[in-house]
């Protein structure tokens, strides 16, 4: 399983990265060639916001696998051992659920997509490029935290703290 999922983080990795450096550069060339040759051109500011829209969505999913989105732990810091452990899962559980939803929702989202035909204005695109962000990012989510809680679920080092004996 941790292979899986080694492999998944290496792909999404890779999109991240790619995504930030066209991003990058096609904003670069639309400011550059407004303010230098004051020529406008549209697709590069369409571009950018398309590999925003991708990094967005798989930034979320490697936040939370990571542990570094802003998080609530009020509760959670509160509860250890089982408790704390049944906390967590069910944290999870939720997240899995919402994902989960979101991902078979967006193939509705796509078929839309690819029976009108839509193109997007400057690049001439399928709209169905973009709107593959949706399933892409939660369909990784799910599966992930799907695993995260698979491995919380079966950790044995998540057991109760054990009492502190006084000398």
């Amino acid at each position: 399983m941790k292979k899986v999922l080694s492999g998944l983080q290496k792909i999404e990795d890779f999109i991240l990265v790619a995504a930030f450096v066209v991003m990058v550069l096609s904003a670069f060339a639309q400011v550059a060639n407004r303010n230098l040759f004051h020529v406008g051109i549209s697709w590069f500011e369409e571009l950018a916001r398309y590999c925003m829209v991708y990094m967005a969505l798989l930034a979320a999913e490697a936040g939370l696998r990571d542990g570094t989105q802003i998080s609530i732990t009020a509760i959670t810091d509160k509860f250890h051992g089982l408790a704390g452990k049944l906390l967590r899962a069910a944290a999870k559980l939720v997240v899995i659920l919402f994902a989960a939803v979101c991902f078979f929702n967006s193939f509705t989202i796509l078929q839309t997509q690819i029976s009108s035909g839509q193109v997007s204005p400057g690049l001439h695109l399928p709209m169905v490029v973009p709107y593959f962000a949706l399933p892409l990012s939660f369909g990784i989510i799910t599966v992930v935290q799907s695993a995260s809680l698979v491995m919380l679920l079966l950790d044995k080092t998540a057991k109760a703290p054990e009492k502190e004996e006084n000398a």
